[in-house]
C-alpha cells in the first residue's frame, strides 16, 4: 500500500444526528482511506445523505468527525477548498452557456484549472456559446464530468450523480471518472440506487440501515465471505441447518440460499460445494438480505 492510499481522509465515531425524534445517524462509525471509490449505499431514510452532509460540513452533528485532517464544523471553508460535491450531473442551469459555466466554477473554487477542462472538452460539440437547453442529456454529461474533473479536488462526494440518465449516460460517467480523474491521491464517496452499475468500479462498499453502517468492507473481501448457493432439490433442510442469511425461491421449485462464513458455523467451501451450484453474491442481491436481516 502506498503511503497515499494508508491516509485516512475521513474518521468517524459516534455521529449522532436527530431530526425531532428520529435519528438520522446514530452512533455511525467508520473510516475512509485515502485512494478508495466508496460505495455508501442504503434505503430511503437510512442515513446517507445526513452522513455527507456532516461530511460536507452542511448540518450540525455530535461524536467525532475529521475530514482530511478538519472538523467541518469549524473549519468549513478550508475543508471545501479540497472538496468537491456533485448531486446530479443532470440538473445544470438550461439558460448557461458553456464559456459562463467554466468561468463560473473557476470563480468559486480554487483547485479549479479552466486549461484543463478546455481539454477535456475538445473534440466535443460543445463550443463556448452553447446553451444548456440547446444540449442532448450526453453532452450535458460531457460538460459537467470535464467541470468536474478540471477539479484537483482530494474529495468528491456525489450523491446520486446520474439521477435521470439513461443507462447509456450512466455507464459513461462513471467511466470516464475512473479513467480521467481517479487516482490514489484521491477519494471519491457516491451514494446510488443503481448498485449494479458502480459495482464494478468500486473498491470498498459501505451499507447503512437506521442511521448505522452494518456492512463495511473491501469489495475484493466479499468474495471470501459470502457465497451464494443454488441448492440442489432435496438439500434444503441439510443448507438451511448451516444458517444462512437469507433464502430465496426461484421458478421451479429451485431455492436461493446466501451464507456468510463468519456467522454460518461449517458452512465452509467444500461442504457448500456438496449442496449445490456456488457463486460471488451480486452487491445487490447483499444489499437486499443486509437489509432484511439483524446481523451486520
Amino acid at each position: 500500500m502506498s503511503a497515499a492510499m494508508d491516509r485516512s481522509v475521513i474518521t468517524a465515531r459516534g455521529l449522532r444526528k436527530v431530526y425531532k425524534n428520529k435519528a438520522a445517524l446514530n452512533g455511525t462509525d467508520f473510516e475512509i482511506r485515502a485512494g478508495r471509490i466508496v460505495g455508501l449505499i442504503g434505503p430511503n431514510g437510512a442515513g446517507k445523505t445526513t452522513a455527507l452532509k456532516a461530511i460536507l460540513g452542511l448540518v450540525p452533528f455530535d461524536g467525532e468527525l475529521k475530514v482530511l485532517g478538519k472538523d467541518p464544523r469549524t473549519q468549513r471553508d478550508e475543508l471545501m477548498n479540497e472538496v468537491c460535491f456533485i448531486a446530479d450531473v443532470a440538473v445544470l442551469p438550461r439558460w448557461i452557456k458553456v464559456k459562463d459555466a467554466i468561468e463560473f466554477v473557476a470563480g468559486v473554487h480554487p483547485r479549479f484549472d479552466a486549461a484543463k477542462c478546455r481539454r477535456f472538452l475538445h473534440g466535443t460539440q460543445l463550443t463556448d456559446n452553447l446553451r444548456v437547453r440547446e444540449m442532448s442529456k450526453g453532452m450535458i454529461v460531457q460538460l459537467h464530468l470535464a467541470l468536474v474533473m478540471a477539479i484537483d479536488a482530494k474529495l468528491l462526494v456525489l450523491d446520486e450523480p446520474t439521477l435521470g440518465l439513461d443507462i447509456l449516460y450512466r455507464k459513461q460517467f462513471y467511466q470516464r471518472l475512473l479513467e480521467d480523474y481517479f487516482d490514489e491521491d484521491k477519494t471519491i464517496i457516491v451514494t446510488t440506487h443503481q448498485v449494479e452499475e458502480i459495482e464494478h468500479i468500486l473498491t470498498d462498499v459501505m451499507f447503512i440501515r437506521d442511521g448505522k453502517v452494518v456492512l463495511d468492507a473491501p469489495m475484493d473481501t466479499l468474495a471470501v465471505r459470502y457465497t451464494e448457493v443454488l441448492v440442489d432439490a432435496g438439500k434444503q433442510d441439510e443448507a438451511r441447518a448451516l444458517n444462512p442469511i437469507d433464502e430465496r425461491a426461484l421458478p421451479f421449485g429451485k431455492t436461493v440460499m446466501l451464507f456468510d462464513s463468519t456467522l454460518s458455523a461449517g458452512a465452509d467451501p467444500a461442504r457448500l460445494d456438496a449442496l449445490g451450484e456456488t457463486r460471488t453474491p451480486g452487491l445487490a442481491d447483499l444489499f437486499v438480505a443486509t437489509m432484511k436481516g439483524t446481523y451486520a
